[in-house]
């Protein structure tokens, strides 16, 4: 529907003395020194305003250009498009951005893939939706570590979602989908605390309670998590194809740290090629789900909790990670060096496997049994 003027006309221009301004529905004429008319816009348009010189009378500049200009501003928009005076940008939304993203960092080799998808398709998309991605600010940001924290996720699991939506704005600008970082994340600080590990004891406590317990995945995901200190989702995502029985290693396409073979022992190797063969005939996946997006299970926190509690074990304390907690201690406390249980564990910093030498006495202790056996000094 055309607009009516009732100050911006024809006549009421041709009346505006040097110095002066007539204004209506966002349109400014303004009468110049020389005589001449300047025609500027001021507008909001799908929230983001436009303030722009459109040109003179003398360059053959007419009120209905102008008009012509706003509703051009207006068509872009809702098309997706807004012509700013930085430049013409998309303006995507978040979903659309984070497919986009991942698709890129796919043809480009990106690291930690799988993982990534997880991030964002489980949690930060179903928060963000389809809000456009220039427009997440800071407080959008704290507002997703809250609703996180209250959801029951832990710091380490919340900082990790802040790294992956980070390098989604990182790549943006890159990519120049936007002119900067609108937010630099703050991550929440992580418990240092001592790490949690399961004696040989509670080992077996936890296995027969596996071996008991009615979700047929528990028992074997359980046991490959205690012999090789592989993560939750290396576990759930491994193919038939990837394991390697004769050789004793399991391929790893997408780990945190890249590509790797993990290897395993002797005794898992004799429990998989059992597994294996026990499989149907067309299985993919070693924890095939067919309900499942991925066709692989990908949650396992309810049986996994189930069976620590019938178990006798404290929930809180013992939670999957504790199994990859287990096996890097129980390696280190049988004097593998840390190089070696780094190339097992698949750490990408030293500095993690350090800590499990620092924090079990038990090894500390036996260390130095054996350097006092060395001497024979009198007391």
């Amino acid at each position: 529907m055309a607009l009516k003027y009732q100050k911006l006309t024809r006549t009421n221009i041709r009346k505006v003395q040097p110095g002066d301004k007539c204004q209506e529905h966002g349109i400014t004429f303004e009468r110049l020194g020389n005589g001449d008319g300047r025609y500027t816009v001021n507008i909001m348009v799908d929230g983001v305003r436009v303030h722009r010189v459109i040109g003179k009378e003398s360059e053959g500049v007419t009120r209905n250009q102008v008009e012509d200009f706003i509703e051009q501003a207006r068509t872009d928009a809702r098309k997706g498009r807004l012509n700013l005076p930085k430049g013409r940008k998309v303006v995507q939304g978040f979903r659309d951005a984070v497919e986009k993203y991942l698709e890129k960092q796919e043809k480009e080799g990106g690291k930690d893939l799988y993982m990534k998808k997880f991030r964002f398709n489980g949690h930060l998309i179903p928060f963000f939706k389809d809000k456009s991605l220039g427009k997440i600010s800071s407080f959008d940001v704290e507002r997703y570590k809250k609703h996180r924290i209250d959801e029951g996720a832990k710091p380490g699991t919340v900082n990790r979602e802040l790294s992956a939506l980070s390098h989604l704005y990182t790549k943006a600008v890159e990519w120049k989908w936007i002119d900067h970082k609108p937010f630099a994340p703050k991550k929440i600080k992580e418990d240092s605390g001592r790490i949690v590990y399961l004696t040989q004891e509670q080992i077996e406590r936890l296995l027969e309670a596996a071996k008991q317990d009615q979700n047929p995945h528990i028992y074997p995901f359980i046991v490959v998590g205690l012999e090789t200190s592989m993560r939750k989702m290396e576990i759930l995502s491994i193919r038939l194809e990837h394991i390697d029985t004769k050789r004793k290693i399991i391929y790893i396409p997408q780990a945190k740290a890249g590509a790797r073979e993990q290897p395993i022992t002797n005794r898992l190797a004799d429990f998989l090629s059992e597994y294996i063969a026990a499989a149907e005939a067309e299985q993919v996946w070693l924890f095939p789900s067919p309900t499942s997006r991925t066709s692989h299970t990908v949650s396992i926190e309810k049986p996994f909790r189930r069976v620590v509690k019938n178990a006798g074990l404290d929930e809180k304390e013992v939670v999957r990670h504790t199994l990859r907690h287990t096996a890097i201690t129980h390696l280190v406390q049988a004097g593998v060096d840390l190089p070696t249980v780094q190339r097992i564990s698949g750490h990408k910093s030293f500095d993690m496997v350090v800590r499990y030498s620092h924090q079990n006495s038990e090894h500390i202790d036996s260390a130095m049994d054996k350097l006092e056996k060395r001497y024979k000094i009198a007391q």
